[in-house]
Order: C-alpha cells, then sequence, then structure tokens
C-alpha cells in the first residue's frame, strides 16, 4: 500500500469518515496490475490509487460504491480477455478484485 494511500486512510479512520478499498487479490495472464495492487475510494466518488484504469476499474468503481452504501465486502472478477463494445482490451487476462469498507460506519 503506497504511504498517501495509508496515510488517508489513517486519516479517514481517525475522523471516522467511510473508504472502501479494492485490493487485487489474484490474476491470470496479462493484466494491467498485479496482486496487491489498491484503489481507496471516497464517499463522493473521487479516489486514489489504482487497480489498472479504464472499464475495469469503472467496474470496481461501480461496485465499491455499492460497498460504500452497504457495508458489504465484495469480489469482483475482471474479465479482460474479451472485447467490449468495440473496446479493445488489449492485456488479455483477468483479476480478481476484493473489495470491503475499511473505515467508517
Amino acid at each position: 500500500m503506497s504511504l498517501e494511500l495509508f496515510k488517508e486512510l489513517r486519516e479517514a479512520q481517525a475522523q471516522g469518515e467511510r473508504r472502501v478499498l479494492a485490493t487485487v487479490a489474484t490474476t491470470l495472464g496479462s493484466t494491467p496490475r498485479g496482486p496487491g495492487a489498491h484503489l481507496l475510494l471516497r464517499p463522493d466518488g473521487t479516489f486514489t490509487g489504482t487497480i489498472g484504469g479504464g472499464c475495469g476499474e469503472a467496474e470496481v468503481w461501480q461496485e465499491a460504491m455499492e460497498t460504500m452504501q452497504d457495508g458489504r465486502p465484495r469480489i469482483v472478477k475482471v474479465d479482460l480477455t474479451e472485447p467490449v463494445d468495440g473496446d479493445d482490451k488489449i492485456c488479455g487476462g483477468v483479476m480478481e478484485i476484493f473489495i470491503e469498507r475499511v473505515s467508517g460506519s
């Protein structure tokens, strides 16, 4: 976890503010980020860190916003092997992302 991300998480916990952490748990094949990559989401939808960008990150962001609301952890499978709506997914791998609310109530 980057120092910047860790610092923000500690501050959010100290102030009781909500944050959701998305972590690349597993990968198969070629992926933009490896296991341990993080994205820390704020209640307003902004975030720091990345799990790879593009449409895969957008899918994870949407699920992370759900976790922000209901507090339920999730595992999201991001499949980068198939083109969607004409977009070329050049990585060709699969990632599983663990999403959890890590601060706030």
